[in-house]
C-alpha cells in the first residue's frame, strides 16, 4: 500500500467528524450535551425540533463516536463521548469567533449590555478564596445537578426574581450560565443591578470552567 491508498482511507474518516458538525442543530445539540447528559424528548423541546428530527442528528453524532448513549429504565440517555468532544466544540466556536466577523455582530445585538462587565475565570477563583463573591448558576436545576463551580448556588434564570431576597448585598454577586453565547447570565446581571446589587458575569461559563481543569462539584455516576 502507498501514500495514496493510505491518504484515500484516512481521510474519509476524519471527514466522518467534520459532516457529523455540518449542521448548525447538531452544534446546538452539543452544546446542550455540554452541560448534562439529555434524553431525546428533552434535547426536541430545547431546539425546537420534533423528536423525530432531534433523534436523527442524535444519531449522525453517535456514529461519528461524538455522542453516546445509555440505557436509563425504559429511555435513552445521551451525553458527550467525552472531553475531547467538548474541547472540539469549543476550538471550533473559537476558530469561528476570530475568522467570522459575524460572530461578534450577531453576539453584539443579542447580549445585553451588562454583558461588557465581566469577570475573568482567573479572578472569579481569587475572590472566591479571599470570600468576597457570591456565584449563583442561573442555568436549569438539571444542569447544575449534573455538574457546577465549586462553591456555587443554583438559582435558575425564571426563579432569581422570587429568590433574590436570598442573596447577599453585601459582597459582589457573579453570575454564570451555560458558556460564552448564553444570555441567562447577562439577563440575571442586569435584574440584579435593577434590584440594587452589585453584579457580574463571568466570561465564559460552565463548560470553560470544566474544561480548564478547574474545582467543580460533579454528579456522582449512576
Amino acid at each position: 500500500m502507498g501514500h495514496r491508498d493510505f491518504k484515500e482511507r484516512i481521510y474519509p474518516q476524519f471527514a466522518r467528524i467534520g459532516q457529523a458538525l455540518a449542521s448548525e442543530k447538531r452544534l446546538e445539540v452539543l452544546d446542550l450535551l455540554a452541560q448534562a447528559p439529555r434524553h431525546v424528548d428533552a434535547i426536541a423541546q430545547e431546539t425546537d425540533m420534533s423528536v423525530a428530527n432531534a433523534s436523527q442528528h442524535l444519531q449522525t453524532l453517535r456514529a461519528a463516536r461524538l455522542v453516546e448513549s445509555r440505557r436509563q429504565g425504559t429511555r435513552v440517555l445521551y451525553g458527550l463521548a467525552d472531553e475531547r468532544v467538548l474541547r472540539l466544540w469549543l476550538a471550533l466556536r473559537a476558530v469561528a469567533e476570530a475568522n467570522l466577523a459575524e460572530v461578534g455582530q450577531i453576539a453584539g445585538e443579542f447580549m445585553p449590555a451588562s454583558d461588557l462587565d465581566i469577570v475573568s475565570r482567573d479572578e472569579l477563583e481569587r475572590l472566591l478564596s479571599e470570600g468576597r463573591a457570591s456565584v449563583i448558576d442561573v442555568r436549569p436545576a438539571a444542569e447544575f445537578e449534573a455538574g457546577h463551580l465549586a462553591g456555587a448556588i443554583s438559582i435558575p434564570a425564571g426563579e432569581l426574581a422570587d429568590r433574590i431576597h436570598e442573596l447577599p448585598r453585601d459582597r459582589l454577586i457573579v453570575a454564570y450560565c451555560r458558556g460564552k453565547y448564553c444570555l441567562f447570565a447577562g439577563e440575571a446581571v442586569l435584574l440584579l443591578r435593577e434590584r440594587g446589587f452589585n453584579a457580574v458575569r463571568v466570561d465564559g461559563g460552565w463548560p470553560e470552567w470544566q474544561v480548564e481543569g478547574r474545582a467543580v462539584v460533579m454528579a456522582a455516576a449512576s
